[in-house]
């Protein structure tokens, strides 16, 4: 199989190449596809070396599948044309996941809207990834009315430069010493400001978390209240997530369905100090829940901490989900 990675020399791209790899992802031809400055660069992909290309000559190499991971503008200039040319597009960026003719995907949860005809699969936000994960199946078991969700999510969500931002701070250069991709030092701070802010006081990223839990979960009755923030770790995204539920619950019963959700860690004895971290988180695929208890303060509440490795799961990972997932469908070649 042809396999075109879009944005290969990125942080997302060199974690999409890592986790093909891990897969054994049927590649017989890899095509990594960077910014005009990057081409003819080698990198190395299962023990060999491959060079860098344009995504023009990608295109004309015909590939089966493309794992876009270079940012909204060029996912909507590049992706039509590679669909064009028979390639499946899994894009990473936020340009397809509110396009109503465009499937947004997390295979455990609704793996099954993939059809022969979907040229273009969207691949969902890390934050709203992580989340889903999950609760899904205590959507299912007891109806979910609302969600409070506060995130405080890793520098690499930004890329490179955010890294370079923050270990230029940790270096003890003052501000205005290096450049900066925040609008403030990140290094000991918080940041209550992920993407753009709109009129309604809320950011764009907590607009993808209300609204891509509306598409992928097929429900819109579900009231979404969501505060995204910006922590000086390296990485992997943490959330507190408060849930209030239709009808009654129990812990044993939350805890069983968790775990044995496909994806899914349960780290959940605090007694022992035993709760998920983004320090054992990183590098990981799974999402790993814990602080699981009651909000007495609603009839049906509950609370539950969950972190997840925001390249990988929250990005790679999900992204080359998706791509074994048309391979089982038979919708892309099985070699």
């Amino acid at each position: 199989m042809k396999v075109a990675v879009v944005g290969a020399t990125g942080l997302v791209g060199t974690r999409m190449l890592e986790v093909l790899a891990e897969r054994n992802f049927p590649v017989t031809e890899l095509l990594p596809v960077a910014s005009s400055r990057s081409v003819g660069r080698k990198i190395t992909f299962r023990g060999k070396d491959w060079t860098v290309v344009s995504a023009e000559d990608a295109i004309a190499a015909k590939p089966d599948v493309a794992l876009f991971s270079a940012g909204a503008s060029a996912s909507r200039e590049l992706a039509p044309k590679f669909a064009e040319a028979g390639c499946r597009v899994v894009d990473n960026s936020s340009c397809w996941r509110m396009d109503p003719t465009k499937k947004l995907v997390v295979p455990e949860i609704n793996g099954d809207v993939i059809g022969e005809d979907d040229m273009i699969i969207a691949n969902p936000n890390c934050s709203t990834i992580q989340m889903l994960l999950p609760i899904a199946p205590l959507h299912k078991a007891y109806g979910i009315k609302r969600i409070v969700v506060s995130t405080y999510q890793s520098v690499t969500g930004t890329g490179y430069k955010a890294l370079d931002q923050m270990e230029a701070e940790r270096s003890g250069k003052k501000w205005g010493e290096y450049p900066a991709v925040y609008p403030y030092p990140i290094d000991e701070n918080i940041l209550p400001h992920i993407d753009s802010f709109l009129e309604t006081g809320y950011t764009k990223e907590e607009m993808k978390m209300v609204n891509e839990t509306h598409k992928i979960m097929r429900d819109d009755s579900i009231a979404v209240s969501p505060t995204t923030v910006r922590v000086p770790v390296k990485g992997g995204h943490s959330e507190s997530v408060n849930l209030e539920f239709e009808k009654e619950f129990t812990l044993e019963e939350v805890r069983r369905l968790i775990s044995e959700m496909p994806g899914c860690v349960l780290q959940d004895d605090p007694a022992n100090n035993i709760y998920p971290m983004p320090l054992f988180a990183w590098g990981k695929d799974e999402v790993f829940v814990g602080r699981i208890r009651r909000d007495p303060s609603v009839k049906y509440g509950l609370n539950l901490w969950c972190v997840a490795d925001n390249l990988r799961k929250g990005a790679a990972t999900n992204a080359v989900q998706i791509a074994q997932l048309l391979v089982e469908k038979g919708y892309l070649p099985k070699e």
